[in-house]
């Protein structure tokens, strides 16, 4: 498969999955900094989602330029990651609305997850595609900056199960810095 196609094509479908995530935020029931204020969780889950994806695209984006070749393992990982991905303006709208319930939480930090091994696979499946390049867990990233990075996510999706929802998203806040320093 052509390298351009398939990042053309995972471009496109995160940029309508990015733009799917505004038309899901809720309006205010009056119009006036209270009545915006009272949405502040739903901003913040759509404000988190948003930039987490951007970081997931700014990744690919930054990583394929050093490619040459794809796969059909790399295809399907792609497939999955956007398959998984395109849960999140669903998962966002539950966690905005449902922003203590452990359950909605728990779900958008499963697919959080389910997108970041995905994309481990891809990376796995480009480096083995490509001699050129020496790619670790995902993409240039230090390995141990990858490892913290799930560990950090697991320990939020454990926290938001068991003591406090809101662990999951503040986790994915913290690890968005972790991985936004790979990039530095």
């Amino acid at each position: 498969m052509n390298k351009e196609r398939m990042a053309a094509f995972t471009d496109a479908v995160l940029a309508i999955i990015m733009t799917i995530l505004v038309l899901e935020l809720e309006k205010p029931a009056t119009m006036t900094l209270a009545g915006l204020w009272d949405l502040r969780a739903n901003f913040f889950a759509y404000a988190l989602s948003f930039f987490w994806l951007g970081l997931m695209w700014l990744t690919h984006h930054n990583n394929w330029e050093k490619i040459t070749r794809v796969n059909n393992q790399a295809a399907i990982f792609t497939l999955l990651m956007l398959f998984f991905a395109s849960l999140f303006p669903y998962t966002t709208g539950l966690v905005a609305t449902n922003f203590d319930n452990s359950i909605a939480q728990s779900f958008y930090g499963i697919v959080v997850l389910a997108v970041s091994f995905s994309n481990m696979g891809l990376s796995r499946s480009i480096n083995k595609a490509n001699d050129n390049v020496q790619l670790g867990l995902l993409y240039t990233l230090p390995d141990w900056m990858v490892i913290l990075d799930i560990a950090i996510k697991v320990i939020g999706l454990i926290l938001a199960i068991t003591v406090y929802p809101p662990a999951m998203m503040y986790s994915i806040f913290i690890s968005m810095f972790v991985i936004g320093l790979g990039h530095l």
